[in-house]
């Protein structure tokens, strides 16, 4: 059973870790810009759920690079003929070639390129896939493992979507709070699960607070979409209890502490410098969550 557990998250995780991309694509702007429609190329993002979902590129983009001919070989003038190029005029006193004799050039063609293809996401998939094996592993068949598995991809997406343009988008963030609510609300009506429904609604109080106060009192350090996503993994966190939610939210400041030291010591940038924490907070909650679920 465990073996087909483990399998059916890994195939959940590989399947959902492939809309990421594109979807990342979209989210990933500046604020104040509307979510991008088209690929890099310029093509309309069509699909299901309005273009969201679908894979990390386009129909068009896709399709293998076509071969168009330039120019077809009976529209190129004679040599010699008015609007032939200069080099292949035959030069006064030179003997003229036999048009039955003259070797027929060949048509020209050219490679249409393929579009690129959206920004660097190609860990996104493998990174969702083994958080659901991870897990699966950790919780085992218990209820809320389904809340787990359905939270981790949305998580992957806010982390892939922070990392780049810094930024954690409300249409993400505020439905996953909601969606963690509702799930472990479910997994808590079911025997057999190890957590708390209440405690996970305080929790979620408790840190989306703790980073509102961090936030009020320093705006530059501390983004308000942190705040939102608070929310959530603290509702997660606290399902397990006071002591997971502490673990967890301290483990995403020191993952946010250690990759920032190590940037000032390889001189990539400053104390000043802004980080994306949105990946952090969601590494310590999953980190949390694991322990809490390896004890439960």
């Amino acid at each position: 059973m465990d073996a087909v557990l483990l399998a059916l998250a890994a195939v959940w995780g590989a399947a959902t870790g492939l809309l990421i991309p594109r979807a990342a694509y979209r989210f990933a702007v500046e604020p104040e810009e509307p979510w991008r429609t088209a690929c890099p190329a310029g093509h309309p993002l069509t699909g299901p759920a309005r273009g969201w979902l679908g894979p990390a590129r386009c129909a068009p983009c896709a399709a293998p690079a076509a071969r168009v001919p330039e120019t077809p070989a009976s529209e190129e003038p004679a040599p010699g003929a008015p609007g032939a190029p200069a080099s292949e005029a035959p030069a006064p006193g030179a003997p003229e070639t036999p048009a039955s004799e003259a070797p027929a050039p060949e048509p020209r063609t050219t490679v249409t390129p393929t579009p690129p293809a959206y920004a660097p996401t190609a860990l996104a998939p493998l990174v969702t896939v083994l958080a659901c094996v991870a897990l699966a592993a950790a919780t085992g068949a218990r209820p809320e493992l389904v809340g787990w598995l359905a939270l981790a991809p949305v998580a992957v997406l806010l982390a892939v979507v922070d990392r780049r343009v810094h930024r954690l988008p409300d249409p993400l963030t505020l439905p996953l709070a909601a969606a963690a609510v509702l799930l472990l609300g479910g997994a808590a009506l079911l025997p057999g699960h190890a957590g708390s429904w209440t405690s996970g609604l305080l929790g979620g109080l408790a840190l989306g607070g703790f980073y509102l106060l961090l936030f009020l009192i320093n705006p530059n350090g501390m983004g308000f979409g942190d705040v939102k996503l608070a929310l959530a993994l603290g509702v997660a966190l606290g399902w397990y209890g006071w002591t997971v939610l502490f673990v967890g939210g301290f483990a995403g400041f020191l993952f946010g502490a250690a990759y920032g030291l190590a940037l000032v010591l390889l001189r990539r940038a400053g104390r000043s410098t802004g980080i994306p924490f949105g990946p952090f907070m969601i590494a310590g909650a999953l980190t949390g969550v694991l322990l809490g679920a390896l004890a439960g």
